[in-house]
């Protein structure tokens, strides 16, 4: 039986990854220590792990900055509003002294809790016809978002398959979720497209 929450069967981390992307603003160790144990909590991921350095699966590390430095990707597992458990990770980016927080769900792990996903974001029913899955995953993801800007703020999140900052999205036609922040709290932008 192939289970979507096996970290150690590699088709659950095959397809790409739809993301949670905080953009958390200039480059600070201290703040992406904060942003990820928050980001963990209101996801309420389970464990903590890292690719062994043989490739033979995953041993446990401590979460925190440190983990991201040394390994990279930081991995564990989390239970979807459907209930379905698969599994997650999260990565830091580092570019031009600007840091962005990501966590991710991979498709192959997505595809195996609900057949809607199928080969996206590559089949023909990749388009707007994808929001029928798409919304609710991306109204949960902004939830975290939310909760995790409500303890540690941060410039903006962008919510989608693969997302780098604004790429996909035009005017009233996103490809992405987006969340920026406004006086009244984080303000959403659900996908269109």
């Amino acid at each position: 039986m192939r289970i979507a929450d096996d970290m150690n069967d590699d088709e659950n981390w095959t397809g790409g990854f739809y993301e949670l992307c905080l953009v958390l603003g200039a480059s600070d160790d201290a703040t992406v220590g904060r942003v990820l144990s928050c980001l963990w909590r209101a996801a309420d991921v389970q464990g903590c792990h890292r690719l062994r350095g043989d490739g033979t699966g995953f041993a446990a590390v401590d979460l925190g900055v440190v983990a991201l430095h040394e390994h990279g990707h930081v991995r564990g597992t989390l239970t979807l509003p459907s209930g379905a458990r698969v599994v997650c990770g999260a990565f830091l980016s580092r570019y031009e002294g600007t840091d962005t927080l990501e966590l991710y769900l991979p498709l192959g792990a997505l595809t195996r809790v609900d057949r809607r996903v199928g080969g996206y974001p590559f089949d023909e029913s990749s388009g707007v016809e994808s929001l029928t899955w798409r919304s609710p995953l991306d109204r949960w993801l902004a939830d975290i978002a939310i909760a995790v800007h409500g303890e540690v703020p941060f410039h903006r999140a962008l919510i989608g398959f693969e997302v780098y900052e604004d790429h996909g999205n035009n005017g009233d036609q996103r490809y992405h979720a987006i969340l920026t922040p406004s006086p009244d709290g984080m303000k959403y932008y659900p996908a269109s497209t």
